[in-house]
């Protein structure tokens, strides 16, 4: 049983554990019947009638999966759901099914000797609105018609986009009027929108209400699994327009193709055509290449019977003439005068709502939470829920924006600055996971850090290595990944293992391709490794148990040569254990240890390794025999 004791995870006998796993998986995004990869057109708004029943695989394929992770060495599972998967027929309409499978799919995983946190997923809110997560009705039920998002530009949208889809443009969507103004009622409807209500309820209530329960449903089917050890609070939270400071300016983190100011996307959506500015990102920054009329045919985003939730509420006003005005530029800043803050007020509130209701059937579940990308932590107190764990998410962002490797240029995602140098990108890359630390300790009381996403794109220099068969640089990108994560002696899940991926559409939503399997490279299935990309990177030795404090831990990947140290906890009689992947030593490995002894459990791949008392500190190198 997994369990936090400050800055670390703790096993039984108080070993450190350090967790290494993945996500699974990257096309639980999408449903599975009909399928729902994004770039199919065909039925994509008969959002009521679908199933997550195969998500993340088949049933009967669970074995392959679940054996290959574990001799992968990732063996603690982000094991990804939707809200759609579970409520996509109505509000209170559970697919029980669904649920069913749910169980069968993670009781298997314990079989397997695999631990897991249920992640509820979404981005930017919905597949409607361009990601995954809520079911349709949920923007149905606050007015929105999903079949003009694309006219009114209320979000780019994969299926009903023409043309070859623009490379990560889909975070765009964040400040786009569907997605921003759901997370806005869902965070803050009561203080923001107070007129709009669901059914006769506030919409902030209903929603957080319907989402909750949905996810207890999944608690409730779970219960008892030795194999679940918590539950993350929602997948990148995004707090919409809460704090937008003028209405009229226009920002966003990723500034691809149109970035309508919100007030512009009200306009938009309310039939009012815009001209706005049409963005590229390159290397050195996001760059205006042009203008563009958007709604030229003043088409409405709002379905019959209803109108803008914004105006509603009273943010902007058509006047008698019909000429639309803003009346609140500051409306989302502050609330009675008093300035609000995103994770204090509204995400904060919410995460101790969902610990306690997980609780309610769950009372161990560790709560991983994690805020809005690239923003700080909130600040935890004592009165706020317990046994928590921090999983922000971190990629190398050239890689993953650019779609590119070049080992002299790095991005530092914290200022957005340009890194040269592999000495130099090394370091920040380093600094930058040691931030996430930082902030645990200085805001969340100390709680472990896991990261909870970390990973590359494979569909690098435009495919090549779908063609050649060389992904020699892809292990290069991941390496500089893994040794900063090394370097911090931080847990993560790596993003991702998709099992039905393919060199066409990636991970079947939204072009991604960041699966560390594929069918398409699977050569021979009898081999496990097989199908396996940039594996040289990806399985690397560990030190999984400890017994006592992590000091230092770095793989070298040519030499193959592994290093680890550790203080020892004289309380602790289990020895220390290290994953020996013979991926890596197929011939075997040398093993030198300061002190003490050691044994290999070679089918375990494991080195068992019992320090003496005779000194605190202890160290262990592993290299290949010649």
């Amino acid at each position: 049983m997994i369990h936090t004791d400050g800055p670390w995870f703790k096993d039984l006998h108080g070993r450190t554990l350090l967790l290494r796993g993945v996500n699974l998986g990257g096309s639980s995004k999408v449903p599975y019947k009909p399928d729902g990869a994004t770039y199919i057109r065909e039925g994509f708004f008969d959002h009521r009638e679908v199933s997550f029943v195969g998500r993340p695989f088949p049933l009967k394929e669970a074995d392959e999966h679940f054996a290959r992770l574990k001799k992968w060495g990732l063996t603690f599972l982000r094991f990804l759901i939707t809200w759609e998967a579970i409520e996509h027929a109505g509000p209170g309409i559970y697919d029980q099914e669904y649920l069913d499978y749910l169980h069968a799919v993670v009781e298997k995983a314990g079989e397997h000797g695999l631990s897991l946190f249920i992640d509820p997923h979404q981005d930017v809110w919905s597949r409607f609105s361009g990601g995954d997560g809520a079911p349709g009705w949920t923007l149905e039920a606050v007015g929105f018609d999903l079949t003009h998002f694309k006219e009114t530009g209320a979000a780019i949208v994969h299926a009903t986009h023409d043309g070859p889809f623009p490379q990560m443009i889909w975070p765009s969507n964040m400040t786009k009027l569907a997605a921003a103004t759901m997370f806005t009622l869902f965070f803050g409807g009561n203080d923001f929108a107070p007129g709009t209500k669901i059914e006769g309820e506030p919409a902030q209530e209903y929603l957080q209400r319907h989402y909750i329960n949905a996810i207890k449903q999944v608690a409730e089917r779970l219960r008892g699994l030795p194999s679940v050890v918590g539950y993350d609070t929602l997948n990148e939270p995004l707090s919409g327009y809460i704090s937008w400071e003028d209405l009229r300016q226009a920002k966003a983190q990723i500034m691809m193709d149109v970035i309508p100011s919100p007030y512009q996307s009200m306009l938009l959506a309310a039939g009012h055509p815009q001209e706005l500015d049409v963005w590229r990102m390159r290397v050195s920054g996001p760059k205006i290449v042009g203008r563009r009329l958007v709604n030229p045919q003043g088409l409405s985003a709002w379905r019959e019977g209803y109108d803008c939730v914004w105006k509603q509420n009273g943010v902007w006003e058509e006047g008698h003439d019909g000429e639309p005005k803003l009346l609140r530029p500051d409306y989302f800043t502050a609330v009675d005068g008093r300035a609000v803050d995103f994770n204090q007020d509204y995400y904060l509130p919410f995460a101790n709502r969902y610990a306690e209701a997980i609780r309610s059937v769950d009372p161990e579940a560790l709560i991983f939470i994690e805020t809005e990308p690239m923003h700080p932590a909130p600040t935890w107190s004592a009165e706020d829920a317990e046994n928590i764990v921090y999983a922000p998410h971190w990629y190398d962002g050239y890689v993953l924006f650019m779609k590119d490797f070049n080992p002299w240029l790095g991005v530092d995602m914290h200022t957005s600055g340009v890194l040269v140098g592999p000495g130099r990108i090394r370091k920040s890359f380093a600094a930058q996971l040691a931030h996430y630390k930082q902030q645990s300790a200085e805001r969340l009381g100390n709680a472990p850090t896991l990261i909870g996403e970390v990973g590359i794109a494979y569909d690098l220099k435009k495919k090549r290595a779908y063609r050649n068969g060389d992904f020699s640089i892809h292990a290069k990108a991941f390496d500089r990944s893994l040794r900063a994560l090394d370097d911090n002696l931080l847990s993560f899940t790596l993003w991702n293992y998709t099992t039905d991926n393919n060199n066409a559409h990636g991970d079947q939503w939204n072009d991604e391709d960041l699966s560390i399997f594929s069918r398409d490279q699977q050569d021979d299935p009898a081999d496990i490794h097989s199908g396996g990309r940039a594996l040289e990177a990806v399985v690397r030795p560990y030190a999984q148990a400890v017994a006592g404090e992590p000091l230092s831990m770095s793989f070298d990947l040519k030499r193959k040569r592994f290093e680890f140290s550790f203080r020892h906890d004289p309380e602790i009689g289990a020895p220390t254990e290290i994953y020996l992947p013979d991926y890596q030593y197929p011939q075997g490995c040398t093993v030198e240890v300061s002190d003490g002894s050691y044994e290999i459990d070679a089918e375990g791949q494991t080195l068992i390794y019992q320090h003496s008392s005779e000194q605190n500190e202890h160290h262990i190198q592993l290299t290949p025999k010649r």
